[in-house]
């Protein structure tokens, strides 16, 4: 299950695409997908809908959600990410 911030950024970092992509795939607006990262690792808030729609989006893109004990992401057996960018490299530059 989706849980903090820093966990979404993860996944999308994880098959490389960007906040807006995101926003787009989930039927949210990408100020919605900045804000859920906002809370960093604290427990994501907001409508309960839009949580489980981005996490929808990003499991189809192959994301698994790991919550054993601490969140964490990985890519499910046979998802291939593209790795084009890494949690070090998400900044607001990229996610225009």
């Amino acid at each position: 299950m989706l849980t903090t911030g820093y966990q979404l950024a993860a996944a999308r970092a994880l098959i490389g695409m960007d906040q807006a992509t995101l926003a787009t795939l989930a039927n949210v607006s990408a100020d919605t997908i900045q804000s859920l990262e906002a809370s960093k690792h604290e427990a994501i808030g907001g409508p309960v809908q839009s949580v489980k729609a981005v996490q929808t989006a990003l499991e189809k893109e192959g994301v698994e959600f790991l919550n054993h004990g601490q969140p964490g992401v990985r890519l499910k057996n046979g998802a291939e990410g593209s790795g084009s960018i890494t949690v070090e490299e998400l900044t607001s530059e990229n996610d225009e």
